[in-house]
């Protein structure tokens, strides 16, 4: 991420615009020629990153430096953002005095830094100060990197290197599942015989070997369907929750929503017993990772399965073999082998040699070929995720390359699963990176939402660098790219455009990102007064991710594990918190992204508004929020505001003063908007149910039966 991180600063620096005044041209000349040195400094830094971010997986001295290249490189961001930001105040406040219905347009990602507007001199000087203690940190890591022999590269560091072929075909073949023929017909077998019901039978083996696509592939032969009375498949992922997972059987086997059902365990596990007794029920349990064998026997499934219909089952994918002990499975434990080398063979040459017979046959190719298929060791991920790679590449040179690279030579990355992943990163552009990368923040087995993970990429600044096009439009060519290359699977589509709406991403690619963002990324269960970390905090971590939050007060401890004051995101995954500490968002100076959606948050306090740095606010599924602090209107840099399903009776009345806002999302029962939402020129998206119509003569825009944007 440190590539990409020093190309966006050196774009925004190159473009740095002065206008002088008289009480200030002395400030505004050394500042000049601070930000002018500063810049020469990460050119010169920039052309070592990429042979950097490759010898840092090896090499932890290298991880290091790029630790603190990335350390002074946030720091400038957030001065230039700060900078920017008091000139959009001033901006808005001068059109407010002029008149409340003037339109104002002001975009403080442009890169136009004008000092003249600051008036206040304690802060011009801090600022300039603080440009000048960050040229002497990049003036030192420049001189630190001559210990480390890094290559140099003249490449461009923006773009994709051209490739005249489509790169759409990829897609269609993707999914198709080669081998296990035999593993298939012996499963099937055994889930057709007759035996005592609720037999559990794991299946066992490593990430990356195609357990999840094995599975599917079994449950749905048209044989098993229809042996099968009741049919149910719930990932289970970590941590285990008995009560969600009930809940999703019962969905299932009892068309029951979740938010329907009890929370009470054994009011469920009686509603399951009740729906299943006497039928034939096939339970798929996806990715188990607990070997505890107390949460286990809590859920009773076996027993449940004893009223079921003779030859009921259980099929349980884990990459754990302490899980079929656990489990008392391990007789019938299944343990999925690689794939051979001739199906290997067979997997690879259909997505890399896609329409490309001619060179398929091709003697040299073949015998590149068979080298990269004995490196990828039968791990199906692996081979697709390659094959797309090099599907793109038309050269025997580039072939060679890939072959040769010196990423092969890492000896233990995650039992090595991860060397091919790493070759398909590098191959990305570097907003490309920045953007999966950013994955890592969300929890195993989610599913994106398409439009949700584009706004969070432009709420990190990742698009839009370097070219003059939408940020949203770039976020949809990032996202499709990033399927093309087999890093998304389990695709959602629309149902009548086809359009790919949402994804999730395999297990294997969710580990790779974290272990790539290991200092920067931090999930954590919030468990306890102390919380359980699921990956290792540090004062460098930048984007925080609480699991399972009780009810209750955003937990306090998290100003314990991280330095709060640097965090870029926060964001909550089935969490039950109902208020965040004014104190707590005081100290969250530098966020951009703030995901509270789906708690039970009655109220946010009026000091939200002192997050200048903020883009992105998520408050979606919050069903006891009843308002909006007028603090909300303070946030100039904010760009989505997600509402949708709140219990928001109105918007505050300064709502025009969000002049940066392009997506607002307020499906949430509103009656009207304030007047004030047509001075935001930049809005791209306003979505609310019914649309919102504009009156003249209201005293806000109201919600009515036609579709129309603010005017």
């Amino acid at each position: 991420m440190a590539e990409a991180l020093v190309n966006l600063l050196v774009e925004q620096l190159g473009s740095v615009v002065y206008h002088h005044t008289s009480e200030g041209v002395k400030l505004v000349l050394k500042a000049k020629k601070d930000v002018d040195k500063f810049r020469r400094t990460l050119k010169r830094i920039q052309k070592v990153l990429h042979d950097a971010e490759k010898k840092q997986v090896s090499d932890p001295a290298v991880r290091d430096w790029l630790d603190e290249l990335k350390d002074v490189s946030y720091k400038m961001d957030d001065v230039l953002d700060a900078w920017n930001t008091e000139i959009g105040k001033r901006e808005a406040e001068k059109q407010e005095t002029q008149g409340s219905d003037v339109e104002v347009r002001f975009s403080f990602r442009s890169n136009c830094f004008c000092l003249a507007r600051l008036n206040e001199v304690t802060r011009r000087y801090k600022i300039g100060s603080a440009i000048k203690d960050l040229n002497e940190e990049l003036t030192q890591i420049d001189v630190n990197k001559n210990k480390f022999s890094f290559q140099s590269t003249m490449l461009p560091v923006n773009v994709e290197q051209p490739n005249p072929r489509p790169i759409t075909s990829s897609f269609v073949d993707v999914s198709t599942i080669v081998g296990r023929d035999v593993e298939k017909e012996s499963l099937v077998r055994e889930l057709l015989g007759k035996g005592r019901p609720g037999l559990v039978i794991p299946i066992v083996g490593m990430g990356g070997l195609g357990k999840t696509t094995f599975t599917q592939l079994v449950f749905k032969d048209a044989r098993v369907q229809s042996h099968f009375d009741i049919k149910a498949w719930v990932c289970v992922s970590d941590p285990f929750d008995v009560i969600k997972i009930a809940k999703e059987i019962l969905e299932h086997v009892g068309g029951i929503k979740s938010q329907d059902s009890s929370n009470l365990l054994d009011k469920l596990l009686e509603n399951i017993e009740r729906h299943i007794k006497e039928e034939r029920f096939l339970l798929v349990l996806d990715d188990v990772w607990t070997e505890n064998q107390t949460e286990w026997e809590r859920l009773s499934l076996p027993l449940l399965m004893q009223s079921c219909s003779e030859g009921s089952r259980i099929l349980v994918t884990t990459r754990k073999q302490e899980v079929a002990r656990m489990m008392r499975a391990t007789r019938d434990m299944i343990t999925l082998g690689k794939l051979s080398y001739l199906d290997s063979l067979d997997l690879f040459n259909s997505i890399a040699f896609l329409d490309r017979e001619q060179d398929k046959s091709n003697k040299v190719f073949g015998d590149i070929v068979e080298k990269i298929v004995s490196k990828c060791d039968g791990l199906p991920l692996v081979l697709k995720t390659l094959g797309s790679l090099l599907l793109h590449k038309l050269t025997i040179r580039e072939w060679e390359e890939v072959l040769n690279s010196e990423i092969w030579k890492v000896k233990v990355v995650q039992e090595e699963v991860f060397r091919p992943l790493l070759l398909s990163y590098y191959d990305l552009a570097l907003e490309i990176k920045s953007c999966l990368l950013y994955c890592a923040t969300y929890p195993k087995d989610f599913e994106f939402n398409k439009e949700i993970l584009i706004e969070q990429w432009m709420s990190q600044g990742y698009l839009n660098v370097g070219e003059n096009k939408e940020e949203a439009t770039q976020g949809r060519e990032v996202f499709t790219k990033l399927v093309m290359r087999c890093f998304f699977q389990d695709f959602i589509q629309h149902t009548l455009t086809k359009e790919i709406i949402g994804c999730k991403m395999h297990d294997t690619v969710h580990d790779f990102v974290q272990y790539l963002t290991q200092n920067e990324c931090l999930t954590m269960e919030a468990t306890g007064t102390h919380g359980t970390e699921t990956s290792s905090a540090n004062d460098r971590v930048r984007h925080l991710t609480l699991m399972s939050a009780p009810e209750g007060p955003f937990p306090s401890f998290i100003s314990n594990l991280v330095n709060s004051k640097i965090l870029r995101t926060l964001a909550t995954f089935d969490s039950s918190i109902t208020a965040i500490d004014s104190n707590l968002i005081s100290q969250l100076k530098c966020l951009r992204t703030l995901n509270l959606s789906d708690t039970n948050i009655q109220q946010l306090p009026e000091e939200i508004g002192d997050l200048t740095h903020l883009r992105y606010l998520d408050l979606t599924r919050n069903n006891n929020l009843t308002r909006l602090p007028d603090g909300v209107c303070n946030l100039y840099n904010l760009q989505t505001l997600r509402l949708d399903d709140c219990d928001l009776e109105e918007l505050p009345d300064n709502m025009g003063k969000l002049i940066n806002l392009k997506h607002l999302h307020v499906n949430c029962g509103l009656k009207y908007l304030p007047k004030g939402i047509r001075r935001i020129r930049n809005l791209r998206t306003l979505d609310g149910s019914p649309s919102v119509r504009c009156s003249e003569d209201a005293e806000g825009l109201t919600l009515g039966d036609e579709s129309a944007s603010p005017s």
